[in-house]
């Protein structure tokens, strides 16, 4: 059985498809870019937008009583392998402790064009 999971706190999708599906004690959680929850993109530079993606995370992972203690993976979508660096230290201070398994790749463009996407699956 699975659960759409919407939080007013997130971006609403833009396009169709949920800002997270909850099933058997884990939730699998869109891809996430720099929109905030009124859907204002932010991206000044890609410190921002880190940010803002993990602002967005919050708030779908507090809609199921989680945090990111309960991320086991992590997926980053990076239009510039340059701000590698960068992205690892703000996401660093989000899991300074036991890191969940990860990928990140480069990719030509995404949506809107930003410069970074993160989906996580999380398990209670």
């Amino acid at each position: 059985m699975k659960k759409i999971i919407f939080t007013e706190n997130a971006p609403k999708a833009i396009g169709p498809y949920s800002q997270a599906v909850f099933s058997n004690d884990t939730l699998y959680c869109s891809g996430q870019i720099a929109l905030d929850k009124n859907g204002t993109l932010n991206n000044q530079n890609i410190s921002d937008e880190i940010n803002q993606i993990f602002e967005n995370l919050n708030a779908i992972l507090k809609q199921v009583n989680m945090d990111f203690s309960n991320v086991v993976k992590s997926t980053i979508f990076l239009k510039n392998m340059n701000d590698f660096n960068t992205v690892n230290e703000i996401y660093g201070k989000f899991f300074d402790t036991n890191p969940p398994a990860r990928e990140t790749v480069e990719v030509s463009r995404l949506p809107k064009d930003v410069n970074i996407e993160i989906s996580i699956i999380a398990c209670k």
